[in-house]
């Protein structure tokens, strides 16, 4: 489980992030919607410790980040918004790689790569150079690779920006995969059809600030709009009407 509480982040006179706090439970995908600015990657990146908040706290399985960084990164498996894949290894010593920067034992990880490769239908590539590989096979060997280590809690930042039609069908059954393994996956989007698709829970951000949260029904009925899209803009709407 991961908890948000009161975070704060600027960028000299920017604020970014300002007092985002919601909660992703185990067993659910948790979707972070909103338009491009609004301060979903910055709030990642201080949920994976690669960015320390101004203000506020970040529990991961009620670890604190602040007080035990290394303790919340051995319980979080992320997919940043850089895939940052070595070009010149295969897609099996990428994942291979990470698993020994864990700790695991050469048995474990092969073991790991089995399973990943697997689930992630990576059969034909996971012995190719990574070099050359198409969006969707960079994004599936670099998830393979944040996953190694078999954690609990997924970050994943727009994990199918840019893929094909087929690729994306295939990630969010590999999502949907790991949220019945009773894991706690949150990821963000700008795409309204991904969150709806996928979401128990939304969290709408606008503005580095949550303006909506709830199921997909939920937003619905909150905002008196027949579809999604339409409850996303009117919650932007007013919060940048309060804001002007």
């Amino acid at each position: 489980m991961i908890v948000v509480r009161d975070l704060h982040k600027a960028f000299g006179k920017v604020t970014a992030v300002d007092d985002v706090g919601f909660r992703a439970a185990d067993g659910r995908i948790t979707g972070l919607l909103g338009p491009n600015g609004a301060g979903k990657t910055t709030t990642l990146r201080m949920l994976y410790t690669l960015m320390r908040p101004d203000r506020g706290q970040v529990l991961v399985d009620g670890i604190d980040a602040a007080v035990d960084p290394t303790g919340v990164r051995r319980r979080l498996g992320v997919l940043p918004d850089a895939r940052g894949l070595y070009k010149r290894l295969t897609g099996r010593e990428n994942i291979r790689y990470f698993g020994r920067l864990h700790g695991l034992d050469e048995a474990t990880i092969d073991a790991r790569i089995a399973v990943l490769a697997k689930a992630l239908e990576m059969d034909d590539i996971i012995d190719r150079r990574t070099e050359g590989f198409s969006q969707g096979q960079r994004v599936k060997t670099a998830i393979a690779r944040a996953l190694v280590h078999d954690p609990r809690n997924v970050i994943l930042d727009e994990p199918t920006n840019g893929l094909d039609v087929m690729a994306t069908r295939a990630m969010r059954r590999f999502l949907h995969q790991l949220r019945d393994e009773g894991r706690c996956v949150l990821f963000s989007s700008h795409i309204m059809q991904e969150v709806a698709a996928l979401c128990d829970h939304i969290v709408i951000i606008a503005r580095g600030r949550v303006v909506a949260e709830g199921s997909a029904d939920e937003l619905r009925a909150m905002t008196g709009e027949a579809n999604l899209e339409d409850a996303f803009v009117k919650a932007i709407g007013t919060e940048e009407g309060l804001m002007a």
